[in-house]
Order: structure tokens, then sequence, then C-alpha cells
């Protein structure tokens, strides 16, 4: 799993579809999820700490989870099928723990107002990020082909990773 944090809400240059942006730590890898206006306004209104004069449904859940005194210890964005990304809830009462299926983009802005981590598999990372430091990208696949081509046999058995007997 690949923590990441909400890097903005961007649009789509065609079909002017919201899309949330999550990067992960290193900013190396960015994950685009298309979302609905309303998904979208929900998490710009958290992202800017923004609180509507009546609970709206996403306060609403955080509010309720608050008061039975249950946690959201991360949300899981899990699996990718047919262009949908799939995301549970992770909660927690005490010792019992609980996943709820959930859209990335509610999980998203729920966990905005929960300060809880966002949390993607890494094959989700792996089908549908895009790079965003293709330099660094490249200068670590540079270091690891070295790395092979210098790599002996002999070197292997003197770091303890073969023993003679094998």
């Amino acid at each position: 799993m690949i923590e990441m944090k909400v890097a903005g809400i961007a649009l789509d240059a065609v079909s002017r579809t919201p899309i949330v942006l999550l990067k992960d730590s290193g900013d190396r890898r960015a994950l685009p999820i298309y979302i609905g206006q309303e998904q979208a306004r929900a998490i710009i209104n958290a992202l800017e700490l923004q609180k509507p004069p009546r609970p709206l449904t996403h306060d609403l859940i955080a509010n309720i989870l608050e008061i039975w005194e249950m946690s959201l210890d991360r949300i899981l964005i899990h699996a990718l099928q047919d262009n949908t990304f799939y995301a549970v809830l992770c909660m927690s009462k005490g010792e019992i723990k609980k996943e709820l299926d959930c859209r990335p983009s509610d999980a998203i802005a729920i966990a905005l107002r929960m300060n809880t981590p966002i949390w993607v598999m890494e094959e989700v990372v792996a089908d549908a990020s895009i790079p965003v430091d293709r330099e660094a990208d490249e200068k670590e696949r540079r270091a690891f082909r070295d790395f092979i081509s210098n790599l002996r046999p002999e070197d292997l058995i003197k770091k303890g990773g073969l023993t003679t007997n094998e």
C-alpha cells in the first residue's frame, strides 16, 4: 500500500469533468480519479476548511463517527475495474474493526474532514498513476541497470546472499 495525499482538484480539459489528484509522499506518482461536481465541491470545502452552516453529508458522517466514538483509521482505494475505482472506509471502535464499501470521492471527502490517511494499493497505483518526476524515475532506472550490470556471483557469496553449498 502507498500513502497518498490530495494534491488538488483539476478539470479534464476536454470533458470539463472534475478530477481529484492524489500524489505519493515523494511526489513521484500522481493518481487522477474522475469524480462528480458535488464530490469535487465537498473535497474543495474540506481542503479549504470551510464549515457549512448546517452539516452536509460528509460532515454528517464524520460527526456520526465521532459521536459514536468510532475511529476512521484510514481509507483504502483497493481496486480498479473497468475504469472504476473502489474504496473502503477502515473503521474501528475498540477492538472491533470494520470495512465499509465507499466511492473513492466520498471516502476522500470524509478522510479530509477527519484528518485520516489515504492509502492506495500498489497495483492500483501501477495501473492508473501517471509519472510526475520522469527525471527521477529515469535516474532510478539507470542506477538499477548499473547495479545489475556490475553484479557478479562472487559478490552475492561474499555478502551472505548465497552459500557455496547451494
